[in-house]
């Protein structure tokens, strides 16, 4: 077994040494750098006409100055050609869709009062006109098929304040809680979105009412719910929606969402999943109106299930998972117009490609073969409108043949915003490297190599570790995360797919849970170790970074690396399993994920979690840290960045901590996005760079 095992680690080292990229000739091209990131247009999902000839997105950009971005909107010919700009506003329209038969185009934009409301123009960008007008604004809406209806989705009033109680007190700011989800994400819940159904003329919005009146249930679900969440039947009669309809504890223990078909006539409701225990999503009904399809996980309290693909028969109601003989996760679909298959992403094998599905056999076929990852779907007559990106290029939108005698579907793109940008910039290389694990399999992990990499040079590198968990690293592209301007500051950058990502089997994303400082832990020290071997790794100069359990994983490493790290990075991590467990809202997560309670003393899977917890092994750190939170993070609080650096400064480890007042889970600000590119770079450079900084 032994020889078997090392026999296939030199296997998988030859290979990775035969795919390494040979030295590049000198160029003249540009650096990249955060300014070029900061630079680029950033491409919003594309929306097809009714008559599939035009497409239309957003692109947005950063002004630096000012601290925002703003998006304008573009038109496209399906078959190619300039893009047409049709907005030039102050402020960003978004969500935008066509009606009307494409002549004209709804979308949202601030009123004057501030507050977020449709409005709608010509196919040019012209006769604008407010067509809402909703107390408190709106965060989106859906029109009906036969567009003389319409879903928007407004707030409601949620918690009680220190006014409602006593009148008399109406400056108090106290918040009065007696039930758990009293905070989630970023943001006191003090108000929860509604549906409400209206009538619409083509200009203006009517008779907006609230169809979950008196319900103290969200729909969409926060945080990130929202248009995709609502699917009218075809006849324009019903309309789907998707709820959790739980509160307080039982809505912090589950993610038990469920279907509702709401009757416009009736106005009767009626549980269309009822029974089935997980997230119930994106319902979708199909052209003909004969199947209702939605992405459904099987178990509740697991909101890294695996995505189902599941279809309704709207005459019959029987229920069926069509991917029931396929072991990967679904992230989104649309339906082929001819209603006999659907066309969806999936992540799978390092790689998130499109796939379609026939409903007659159930087989399943991957359209393109591509080293990116695909996202947004939206059928253009013999076309599929969608986007693409990698690590080294953001999204642009793409055309994908859907021509039946083309046995090679090709691939075309569609948009190039940002080809002259990346045309004059020096770029790093990404390769695909397999690496044994230490439990004898192999794990695809992504290595990115310098611009005009030197094989017989020696580098610094960094580990990636990534989020989630379980979210892939797949060709992804971050503005933050950017594993291409980590290499272009002279890295290697090891990013591997460790236990616990999707993408390869229901087994390894499953493996994780539980399992924290196990397995998944060790995959990443295989994959160091792998890479060390190399020549041109300066085993001397690797350090570790990654944010939310990516930061979980680099407080872990600090005390169970080996002398493997010179240095180390977490932002938004896990420091204390104990006190998270206390301080996150969405307890079902830290139930699966963890096992149970840590008062829990007969649980063993629980028990081992909370002895493995990054604060018990302080004691054995000794490689310096940077440590970054947001204080509007209320998923991982603040206060687990504070406790490791004071951790740290009283072992005497060599520390900094950046705190961001106004930011959360993420860093989103455009001064705050480029504060966090310097910085990240400053500290890995005094460590793993020291003869620069002399």
């Amino acid at each position: 077994m032994h020889k078997t095992v090392i026999a296939t680690a030199m296997s998988a080292a030859a290979l990775a040494v035969q795919a390494q990229p040979a030295p590049a000739a000198q160029t003249n091209l540009a650096p990249y750098t955060i300014d070029v990131i900061e630079s680029l247009g950033r491409v919003s999902a594309p929306a097809v006409s009714p008559d599939g000839k035009t497409v239309l997105f957003g692109i947005s950009y950063e002004d630096l100055a000012a601290n925002s971005a703003n998006n304008d909107l573009y038109t496209i010919s399906v078959d190619g050609g300039e893009p047409l700009r049709i907005t030039d506003t102050p402020k960003s329209e978004s969500g935008a869709v066509w009606f009307d038969g494409g002549r004209r185009i709804a979308f949202l934009y601030p009123a004057a009062d501030g507050t977020m409301q449709m409005w709608t123009m010509n196919a040019d960008g012209t006769a604008r006109t407010q067509a809402t007008e909703h107390a408190g604004g709106i965060d989106g809406f859906l029109l009906s098929p036969d567009e003389t209806r319409i879903v928007v989705i407004g707030k409601v009033k949620y918690a009680r304040s220190a006014g409602d109680l006593y009148p008399d007190l109406p400056l108090a700011t106290g918040r009065v809680i007696d039930d758990l989800m009293y905070k989630h994400w970023d943001e006191w819940v003090t108000e929860i979105p509604h549906p409400f159904i209206g009538s619409f003329d083509s200009s203006k919005v009517t008779g907006l009412t609230d169809i979950m009146a008196d319900e103290p249930f969200e729909a969409p679900m926060k945080p990130f719910g929202g248009s995709e969440s609502f699917a009218w039947s075809p006849d324009s009669k019903m309309l789907v929606y998707v709820s959790r309809k739980k509160k307080g504890m039982d809505y912090a223990l589950s993610t038990n969402s469920d279907l509702y078909l709401y009757n416009l006539e009736t106005a009767q409701t009626h549980n269309l999943t009822e029974g089935m225990m997980g997230y119930d999503t994106k319902p979708a009904f199909s052209p003909d109106g004969n199947y209702l399809a939605w992405l459904s996980m099987e178990h509740d309290g697991y909101e890294s299930d695996r995505n189902r693909l599941f279809l309704l028969d709207t005459h019959t109601a029987v229920k069926r998972d069509i991917t029931a003989d396929w072991d990967y996760t679904i992230d989104e679909f649309t339906w082929a117009p001819d209603s006999r298959s659907i066309y969806f992403v999936a992540p799978k094998d390092g790689v998130i490609p499109v796939f379609n599905i026939r409903l007659a056999d159930r087989v399943i076929t991957q359209l393109v073969d591509e080293m990116a990852d695909f996202t947004s779907l939206a059928v253009a007559g013999d076309k599929l409108v969608t986007m693409k990106h990698s690590m080294l290029r953001p999204n642009e939108i793409m055309t994908i043949d859907l021509n039946p005698r083309s046995r090679v579907k090709a691939l075309r793109e569609l948009t190039d915003v940002n080809g002259a940008i990346f045309a004059g910039i020096d770029m790093p290389t990404v390769e695909k490297r397999m690496v044994p694990t230490t439990d004898g399999k192999q794990m695809l992990t992504w290595v990115v190599y310098p611009p005009q990499f030197d094989r017989n040079a020696r580098y610094p590198a960094l580990l990636y570790c990534q989020g989630g968990p379980q979210s892939p690293v797949s060709q992804f592209w971050s503005y933050r995360w950017n594993l291409a301007l980590m290499a272009a500051n002279g890295y290697v950058v090891i990013a591997p797919n460790r236990r616990g990502l999707p993408g390869f089997g229901t087994e390894w994303n499953e493996q994780i849970s539980k399992d924290y400082p196990g397995q998944n832990m060790a995959d990443y020290l295989a994959a160091v170790d792998d890479l060390k071997r190399e020549p041109y790794i300066d085993g001397d100069r690797i350090g570790a970074t990654g944010a939310s359990y990516g930061g979980f994983s680099v407080y872990y490493l600090a005390g169970n690396h080996n002398g493997r790290f010179a240095a180390l990075l977490a932002h938004a991590g896990i420091f204390n399993i104990e006190a998270q467990y206390l301080e996150t809202e969405e307890m079902w997560f830290a139930n699966w994920d963890m096992g149970g309670a840590f008062w829990e003393k007969d649980n063993p899977v629980a028990q081992r979690t909370f002895a493995n917890s990054p604060h018990r092994f302080v004691d054995r750190w000794d490689t310096p840290i940077m440590i970054s939170h947001g204080e509007y993070d209320f998923r991982i609080l603040a206060s687990q960045g504070m406790a490791a650096f004071n951790a740290a400064k009283l072992r005497g480890i060599p520390a900094e901590m950046v705190i961001y007042p106004d930011e959360n889970h993420w860093i989103l600000k455009p001064q705050n996005a480029v504060l966090w590119q310097r910085l990240f770079f400053r500290w890995f450079d005094r460590w793993l760079k020291p003869q620069q900084q002399q």
